[in-house]
């Protein structure tokens, strides 16, 4: 008994070392990569909690309080739901904190790159208290999470324009031959994806018998919009590219995929009922890995392209030293203070924020709340009208960019 109480001393002891020296290895570099880490950390705990939280939580009084019990889906998307607002408040705080943040020199820049250990201690506590909470406040943050999600998607569709925009002009830059045939090449693959993906959602989304109307109208306002890109793309005055409308075609009709996915899956036109387990992991799989990817490039990303963080530094403090040397010293340390920061500390833990809410929704199908009675509820048509507005904007903010600088000749896009 003795050696066994000893030995689990030492254990904790050696792992308590070890979270000490993994957070003192974080520098003002990989600070970032942390909190993609700590994101990527919130997901698994969440998806762990999914499957076997469900029997503590039915004993739960404050969450478990109805005439009937709920069914053991409505448990684990509760589960999910508490972890992700934690994680939301967790980096909606520190936006908040970190608004205004110019330069080295403000004490903030410090909590942004440091204080590892102490944030992930409230990561986790914010998390635990999230489960003291009453269901309607869940239940209210259920219902703004599609919101936020759909504002997540919109800021993902302005760094693919941005991706794609980039890699168009670094392969037209190259003025080769090849450079030329690899984007038609491309475009063409992605032309092809787009155009067979349609008729596999018109064969699953668009059924013999029923009257899909609404279906149809999705599905053929994206293909409208697909055609409008690349008319506008190739007209003479607007001098674009056909690689960048190739692959916002491909991204539409994956958001109306997404959309049509989210109906409810008692709608007799939603296809995908009859193989809803099957296509709801994966679903869930290729949403999360793209969560993570997206997250991860948004962050990286994130406001290093702002001019608002583009002002001179403020000047050094007046007085001087006594020691020459130390005075030198002080203006090389004050010199390293003032530099200005290189990305938006705020805009870079709102993405987070909206990311909490949007993996929230991926984890818990986009369509699970309850009721009074405890039973479940299908709102999915919220998530449907997300994803196919999200789809109507990627493709208003895809033509904005190309005709913007013809109506606006004097201003920079």
């Amino acid at each position: 008994m003795w050696a066994a109480s000893c030995l689990a001393s030492c254990c904790a002891a050696c792992a308590c070392d070890a979270c000490r020296t993994a957070v003192s290895g974080i520098s003002r570099k990989s600070a970032r990569i942390a909190y993609c880490g700590l994101f990527a950390l919130s997901l698994i705990v969440a998806w762990i909690l999914r499957e076997v939280a469900a029997p503590l939580m039915e004993k739960i009084p404050w969450i478990n309080h109805f005439h009937k019990t709920p069914d053991r889906e409505w448990f684990e998307t509760d589960a999910v739901l508490r972890v992700s607002l934690g994680n939301f408040l967790f980096f909606t705080i520190l936006a908040v904190m970190m608004i205004g943040v110019k330069n080295q020199k403000d004490p903030r820049d410090g909590i942004h790159h440091g204080g590892w250990m102490m944030k992930i201690i409230s990561w986790c506590l914010l998390v635990i208290f999230m489960f003291f909470l009453p269901n309607e406040i869940i239940s209210f943050y259920e219902s703004i999470s599609k919101f936020g999600s759909g504002f997540f998607l919109l800021i993902q569709v302005v760094l693919l324009l941005d991706f794609v925009h980039g890699w168009n002009d670094k392969w037209v830059g190259y003025d080769e031959q090849f450079w030329y045939i690899a984007l038609f090449v491309v475009s063409l693959v992605c032309y092809v994806a787009t155009f067979a993906f349609s008729g596999v959602l018109f064969h699953f989304f668009t059924p013999s018998g029923h009257d899909c109307g609404l279906n149809t109208f999705f599905l053929v306002m994206t293909l409208i919009l697909v055609f409008l890109f690349a008319v506008v793309a190739l007209h003479p005055a607007v001098n674009g590219s056909i690689l960048p409308a190739s692959v916002l075609s491909f991204y539409c009709m994956y958001l109306c995929y997404g959309g049509l996915a989210s109906e409810p899956r008692d709608y007799e036109c939603n296809g995908l009922h009859r193989h809803s387990k099957a296509v709801s992991t994966g679903s869930l799989t290729l949403g999360l890995v793209t969560t993570v990817l997206s997250v991860v490039y948004s962050a990286v990303r994130a406001g290093s392209s702002t001019t608002l963080l583009s002002s001179p530094p403020s000047s050094p403090r007046a007085g001087k030293p006594l020691l020459p040397l130390d005075n030198k010293a002080e203006e090389q340390e004050e010199k390293e203070k003032s530099k200005p920061v290189t990305y938006s500390y705020s805009f870079f833990h709102i993405i987070f924020s909206l990311a909490s809410m949007y993996s929230a929704m991926l984890l818990t199908g986009w369509s699970t709340s309850v009721g009074e009675s405890g039973r479940l509820v299908d709102v999915g048509w919220p998530s449907v009208w997300v994803r196919i507005v999200t789809c109507w904007a990627t493709a208003g903010l895809y033509i904005w960019s190309l005709v913007a600088p013809i109506l606006f000749p004097d201003r920079e896009f």
